[in-house]
């Protein structure tokens, strides 16, 4: 007998949807939509266009519903972002898109009220303005009418889930990724919220991945009564579960808009050392702790193709890596995570405007550009792994890459040159297997993780990317570290 789940997979970028067939010894999986995502900004307020994306998941589901029974179905997605409901079950407002200026401006804020290490010590997430407490304090601080009329918060995927079945819970993977929840005790940090006034009584009960929160009973979903599933619902997460990891000397990159660069361990690695790198710890499945940096990945390329597309110039995925194997190599740098980087806008522009502060060669044209996005991304995924390593006392021999950008070859292999260790790239599609593999978890199909991974890894073979060019990488660390090796800037 086979076992058929969908997959809902909601990136910063675009969305899809997947049927995943589980024969008992084998997982296939197939893509049977796709669609865009497109922030909507009104005013000054930058804006999720949630309710389009949920039609285009019920039309998601449809399709994978027209020729097969779904038995469950599980919603992923980027993690920190919200939506209000009110006491009737309905939104009162799109959610605000993490790029949103407010949160930045209330950063610091925050801090006079709970000091930064304290927050980092409780909840052992790292400081980004983009976490969903300093959005959250901001409309505290401007008594917000829509915090006030709240009855409760829901994650993206908690709303999606909310919509199929009316179910009203947090998954504990993305509520990790708000700053909110205690990384010790599992549950949401009641008393530092109260101290920035944010009302506690919205915040939802907390379930592990792999919970059945309910049946769809969404008519227009087209897949019947199937079982909704909580995944790992945080999409990072979703994508670890699927990596078949060999143990501690292992690292992984899941690379697409953001890179999250990490380890996983059994407890959270909260130490002066991890606060200074900015370290994080953010939950996985069956107890599981992913210790990683957030990397501003992809991101950067995107904003320079949707920039060159408005100038008239359109470039394929072949068309960069052409550009971008012509250009000269390790000429010129950019730390991913500068703050220039952060907001849509004129992103070619940004990059040669860092190299001109910095003291470098401005990229020359557009292939320039792109070789200094790729080589950049390389070189801070290794001073990433490097930095767990030292921090964990950890050897780290191979980093494991999936999501899109396990099929940049070049990404690959530049990261494998750079960190000095192989790189295995793949699954690309791990997201969607990750989803998949904890719904068949949840319905018994599967015994636990470590089944799911070595199903993972008999079905998959990676593609394995050996370090080259060993003295002229070595070089560009030392010059990359240059632009990066600072002490972190936060309050005490």
């Amino acid at each position: 007998m086979t076992a058929t789940f969908a997959a809902v997979d909601l990136g910063a970028q675009s969305g899809r949807v997947g049927v995943g067939r589980f024969d008992g010894d084998t997982l296939a999986v197939e893509e049977v939509h796709r669609f865009p995502n497109v922030p909507v900004r009104t005013g000054a307020t930058l804006y999720w266009d949630v309710l389009r994306l949920y039609s285009d998941v019920l039309d998601g589901l449809r399709a994978a519903g027209r020729d097969t029974a779904i038995e469950s179905v599980g919603v992923d997605s980027w993690g920190v972002d919200f939506g209000l409901v009110d006491g009737r079950g309905e939104l009162l407002r799109n959610p605000v898109h993490y790029r949103d200026v407010r949160r930045d401006a209330e950063f610091d804020a925050v801090s006079e009220r709970v000091p930064f290490r304290e927050l980092y010590e409780r909840t052992g997430i790292q400081l980004l303005p983009i976490n969903t407490i300093f959005e959250l304090a901001a409309m505290a601080t401007d008594a917000d009418p829509g915090l006030a009329a709240a009855d409760r918060l829901l994650l993206i995927p908690d709303l999606m889930h909310h919509w199929l079945c009316g179910s009203d819970v947090s998954e504990h993977t993305n509520a990790t990724t708000t700053q909110c929840l205690d990384a010790r005790t599992g549950t949401w940090a009641s008393d530092l919220l109260e101290r920035l006034e944010i009302p506690t009584r919205i915040f939802t009960e907390v379930v592990p991945p792999a919970t059945v929160v309910g049946s769809v009973t969404a008519e227009d979903a087209g897949i019947g009564e199937a079982k909704v599933v909580a995944p790992a619902t945080h999409d990072t997460a979703s994508a670890v579960a699927a990596i078949p990891l060999r143990g501690d000397r292992s690292a992984y990159a899941s690379v697409g808009t953001w890179s999250l660069v990490g380890i996983e361990t059994r407890e959270p690695v909260v130490t002066e050392g991890t606060y200074r790198a900015n370290i994080t710890n953010e939950g996985g499945v069956e107890g599981t702790v992913r210790a990683l940096r957030n990397v501003t990945g992809l991101w950067l390329l995107q904003e320079c193709v949707r920039v060159w597309s408005l100038a008239g110039r359109a470039y394929s995925s072949d068309d960069l890596v052409s550009l971008a194997r012509a250009a000269e190599p390790l000429r010129s740098f950019v730390e991913p995570n500068d703050a220039s980087f952060t907001e849509p806008g004129d992103m070619p522009a940004r990059i040669a405007a860092y190299c001109a502060r910095t003291g470098q060669p401005e990229p020359a044209d557009d292939g320039a550009i792109v070789r200094c996005v790729l080589e950049s991304l390389a070189l801070k995924h290794a001073e990433s792994v490097d930095e767990l390593a030292r921090l964990t006392d950890r050897e780290i021999d191979e980093i494991h890459v999936v999501g899109g950008g396990a099929n940049n070859e070049l990404l690959c292999r530049w990261t494998a040159s750079a960190a000095g260790r192989a790189v295995l790239a793949g699954p690309a599609e791990a997201t969607l297997l990750g989803n998949l593999l904890v719904q068949a978890i949840a319905l018994g199909e599967l015994a636990s993780l470590g089944e799911a991974r070595e199903l993972v890894r008999r079905s998959f073979a990676p593609d394995v990317h050996e370090p080259a060019d060993e003295a002229a990488w070595v070089e560009a660390r030392e010059r990359f570290s240059a632009l990066t090796n600072h002490p972190m800037e936060v309050g005490a």
